[in-house]
């Protein structure tokens, strides 16, 4: 039988000398919220039990998630890192997203000697690192680091969403659904709004407008 490309990932990260984390981030997309990124060192003897459920978030449905959030604190090192609204607004997504995930590493309890980064940049790191493309689909850290980002995120945005409960936050994390950009149209925006985002500045000079 052919090896999933996770436990592939796995045997690459063994075979490093020293500690290896993953590293992804939640929220590039949103019109509202922080980006969030966490970067996570897996245990040497990951539990069947867990590694067999690990997988990008994005495939998993919102309670396993959360189960494996809880499971992953319990025996992994992760890190957690945030960029604001306003340094989205100031520096770019991008740049906000690569900062978040230099926050990540520099939050976990040891620092790694390599960083397998999703995606095609690298954060402003100094320790070696490694860009996979699609990375939450073929190595087990990365994927473990997208389910605490989005995990976390998601709790964000779920307590924005208790004191600004018009935009639906709470369902839609603040990406663009049609439910939330109506009400952007009718209700204007919130300091937790992206002001970069031409959606949200078109939608603002709408709702002045009118």
């Amino acid at each position: 039988m052919k090896p999933n490309s996770k436990s592939l990932g796995r045997k690459r990260e063994r075979a490093f000398e020293g500690l290896v984390c993953g590293v992804d981030e939640a929220g590039r997309g949103p019109l509202a919220g922080p980006v969030v990124a966490a970067a996570v060192i897996l245990p040497t003897r990951l539990p069947l039990s867990v590694s067999s459920r690990i997988d990008d978030s994005k495939k998993l449905k919102a309670e396993c998630r959360e189960m494996l959030h809880g499971e992953l604190l319990s025996i992994a090192q992760v890190g957690i890192g945030m960029a604001s609204v306003e340094e989205i607004d100031t520096i770019n997504i991008l740049r906000a997203s690569l900062l978040a995930m230099r926050r990540a590493v520099e939050a976990l309890p040891h620092l790694p000697c390599l960083a397998l980064i999703d995606g095609n940049q690298k954060p402003p790191l100094n320790i070696a690192m490694e860009l996979v493309i699609g990375g939450d689909g073929l190595e087990l850290s990365i994927a473990a680091a997208s389910i605490m980002a989005k995990v976390h995120r998601d709790r964000i945005m779920r307590s924005l969403h208790e004191a600004h409960p018009h935009y639906g936050w709470a369902a839609n994390a603040g990406y663009a659904t049609p439910h939330h950009r109506a009400a952007i149209n009718t209700h204007g925006v919130t300091p937790h709004h992206r002001q970069s985002f031409a959606p949200v500045r078109q939608a603002q000079l709408l709702f002045d407008a009118a």
